[in-house]
């Protein structure tokens, strides 16, 4: 009896946690994982250059291009980098103005041959990328990502100056210039100026006063195309799909499906970048922007606001 317990002390004492990389062994598994850390040190992957490590040797690599910024195709013009020559080539044509890639259909040129394509889209009609939730439709993925954020409510893009956030890194810088007090697009005909180069060219129409855009119906003119679109509808006779909310009618189901998110869900997507008001429907925003380009002395009378 005094045999088989002393043979089960024995037992009791094995250390049972091997290293698989050096076969120390070890009476408890934290002790074992503690060890491992000293071998997962050895496999890190090491900066030659200023003895970074790191777990991944992708990582390395990413990590080495700080290192080899001298070794890069570097702009003369400007100073940026790149990571081949032929990168460094296509941007350089932004300061020659070498656009060789020109449009068919229209006088506009590209820098490259893919930025062509895409442009050539605009005349086919082509829109690949659909939203799901209201079925529009648009030519570029992007365009798409940033457009689904109006569903998704997702503003990653917040200003630090009043916690206002907003879908596009673009519509926060704009909207910093309301902060800054910057207007860099400045009228040659009066003393206004503006942030943004379309609300310049819009404020310009004031001083050419040009309607280019004639109604085939009555031959009603227009300065903007969307004014024009709005007024057609007066002249459109079919109207099949009805907003149980309000009884208004409309030529098309998606039409009808905008209308009902914009005015009736209480959604402000349109914001102006002049002073912060937001608006249920881009026709509306234009209007109240007509504060800040000096045309409020445009009258907009019988006019019916669709989505």
């Amino acid at each position: 009896m005094e045999d088989l317990e002393q043979d089960q002390i024995i037992i009791v004492e094995v250390k049972p946690y091997i290293c698989t990389e050096c076969n120390k062994v070890f009476q408890k598994e934290k002790n074992l994982k503690q060890h491992k850390k000293i071998h997962n040190l050895e496999k890190l992957q090491k900066c030659p250059e200023c003895d970074k490590v790191f777990r991944r040797e992708k990582n390395l690599k990413q990590h080495k291009k700080i290192h080899n910024l001298e070794k890069m195709h570097k702009c003369s013009e400007c100073d940026k980098v790149f990571t081949t020559n032929g990168n460094l080539k296509r941007h350089q044509k932004i300061h020659t103005g070498e656009r060789p890639y020109q449009c068919t259909d229209c006088d506009r040129a590209f820098i490259a041959n893919g930025e062509l394509k895409q442009h050539q889209k605009v005349h086919t009609g082509e829109r690949p990328f659909i939203c799901t939730e209201c079925d529009r439709a648009f030519i570029r993925k992007t365009r798409l990502l940033q457009h689904q954020k109006l569903h998704t409510g997702e503003k990653p893009y917040e200003c630090t100056d009043c916690n206002k956030a907003f879908i596009t890194r673009q519509r926060l810088i704009l909207h910093q210039k309301v902060h800054t007090g910057e207007k860099p697009y400045a009228c040659s005909k009066c003393d206004m100026a503006f942030i943004t180069n379309g609300h310049l060219k819009q404020h310009q129409s004031v001083h050419l006063e040009e309607k280019p855009h004639k109604c085939t119906e009555c031959n009603q003119v227009f300065r903007r195309k969307q004014n024009l679109k709005l007024h057609q509808q007066i002249h459109t006779s079919e109207k099949q799909y009805e907003c149980t909310e309000c009884s208004k009618v409309f030529g098309r189901k998606k039409n009808l499906k905008q209308h009902q998110k914009k005015v009736h869900s209480g959604e402000k997507h349109y914001e102006c970048t002049e002073c912060n008001m937001a608006f249920i429907t881009l026709q509306r925003l234009t209007l109240h922007q007509k504060v800040h380009t000096g045309r409020n002395h445009i009258t907009v009378l019988n006019v019916e606001w669709h989505s």
